[in-house]
């Protein structure tokens, strides 16, 4: 991620066949979204006549209410765009796999659920023998080019409830929680149009329940969480656009680092954290920006895993070793975390026990555990994703507690300085460039972080200190 999202539309790609009630589908979703005070605009793509002419249709939704809005209209787009779908489905096997050759379908953001069931296509027909397409091999690409994704028998449900598949794939829609629309509003657009009502809302209740699991509870909750996502990083591209033009940019990286290293709600600290210095000299307020954001996604082994096992990094090697696309490339971790690496990802409490037994010993430089890692393979790769999840315990971990506190003091002493003087603030702020890495690095960079506080910040933020002397002699240990 180079920059922070812009609040964009939901959007949604149904695949399906003539005769299913894909129109009628799309009215009752833009029927509902409308009722839920959501803009909301579908648009339909005849495809190449077979067996009954296979269809798509595209909706988009806006995920922020009319009222929130303050007379401003979205611009939404009349047709879907590869690898921006973010909800597929599909009401036939084979139609999934042309939608993920078409590449609607990206391992980075789609959810798919689509339909076991197949309707064989002329080509099919038409073979001498068995001309079959090989479902196992649809089935693979559907788990391996999607974010999420769901197989259910839609032909299968709509036959045994009665109602056309266009209802099924209703209730999978609402049951996915991917829409910001409650399963009520659903339900109402189908007994608005009054054709069928107890039919629809049956076959609609057997896609819900499928996709949800329980029928009731998991897809709402789900729901709730997604928008409660989207409604935050809708409100952190708002406080961004807040900052001066000269540093909204850096503003802006910085969100996204923050989210890409833990999530929308440290990058939401992180402006809690900037927005006192955004009224103070430019200069002084882009320094902040940049030094914070690297301080707050600081380096620990969770970072590094997490860098190692992005798809990109190995598209890289790649191609920097020119290997071709039949060519087996293996690629070599080289890791050798010491106590102080290991202990910072362990919960306070054991880390600081283990960390004063080693102080006491006199070992805590020497003890270190060498080790190759053979990131290809599927072993390796795992024990990386597996430290890389890490990342939802960060917060409980003891090297995370101790950068907070660090970060809140530096912040303190900056915005002090900046009451004396422009260049005593900016050097404070420029003293963040000391702490980096991890292990060793961290403690050496902490130590002569401290040596200079102790020394010349916190006297020249007392008086003791003129403050332009000051700027010059913590430039110069710096």
């Amino acid at each position: 991620m180079t920059q922070t999202e812009t609040i964009r539309p939901i959007t949604l790609l149904v695949a399906a066949l003539g005769g299913e009630g894909g129109g009628v589908l799309t009215d009752w979703i833009v029927t509902a979204g409308r009722a839920s005070d959501l803009v909301v605009q579908s648009t339909s793509i005849p495809g190449v006549a077979q067996r009954t002419g296979a269809t798509t249709y595209y909706v988009e939704v806006w995920p922020e209410p009319r009222g929130a809005l303050g007379g401003r209209k979205p611009i939404l787009s009349l047709s879907p765009v590869p690898g921006e779908v973010d909800l597929l489905v599909s009401s036939e096997l084979m139609e999934t796999g042309r939608a993920i050759l078409n590449g609607f379908v990206t391992p980075d953001r789609t959810c798919l659920i689509a339909s076991t069931s197949r309707v064989l296509t002329t080509k099919e027909k038409m073979a001498m023998g068995d001309g079959e397409f090989d479902a196992d091999a649809l089935r693979k690409a559907v788990a391996v080019r999607s974010k999420e994704h769901k197989l259910v028998d839609m032909a299968g449900m709509a036959a045994a409830s009665g109602a056309p598949v266009s209802a099924v794939m209703l209730g999978v829609i609402a049951g996915s929680g991917e829409l910001p629309i409650p399963r009520t509003a659903f339900e109402d657009a189908i007994r608005g149009e009054g054709k069928a009502v107890a039919a629809n809302l049956k076959g609609f209740e057997a896609g819900f329940a499928a996709v949800s699991g329980d029928g009731a509870g998991q897809a709402p909750a789900k729901a709730s969480r997604r928008q409660a996502a989207r409604t935050l990083e809708a409100a952190l591209t708002r406080r961004v656009e807040a900052y001066p033009a000269a540093v909204r940019d850096l503003v802006s990286l910085g969100v996204a680092r923050l989210q890409d290293y833990q999530d929308a709600r440290y990058a939401a600290l992180y402006l809690d954290r900037l927005d006192p210095f955004r009224t103070l000299d430019e200069g002084l307020l882009g320094a902040v920006a940049r030094h914070l954001a690297v301080r707050m996604s600081y380096e620990d082994i969770i970072r590094v895993a997490a860098a190692k096992t992005r798809p990109e990094r190995f598209a890289r090697i790649r191609g920097e070793t020119e290997a071709g696309p039949d060519d087996l490339v293996r690629v070599t971790e080289f890791f050798k975390p010491g106590l102080a690496e290991i202990c910072d990802i362990l919960p306070t409490g054991l880390a600081r026990r283990m960390l004063a037994k080693a102080e006491r010993n006199g070992d805590i430089e020497s003890r270190a555990w060498p080790m190759e890692l053979n990131s290809t393979t599927v072993s390796g790769f795992l024990k990386l994703r597996f430290l890389a999840s890490l990342r939802r315990i960060r917060r409980r971990t003891y090297r995370f507690g101790v950068e907070q506190a660090s970060i809140e003091h530096w912040l303190d002493d900056v915005s002090r300085a900046a009451a004396l003087g422009p260049a005593l603030a900016r050097e404070i702020a420029d003293c963040a460039r000391l702490i980096k890495g991890y292990g060793s690095t961290h403690r050496r960079g902490s130590h002569n972080m401290t040596r200079i506080r102790e020394a010349l910040i916190l006297p020249a933020l007392s008086g003791a200190i003129a403050p332009d002397t000051a700027a010059g002699a913590i430039a110069q240990a710096r």
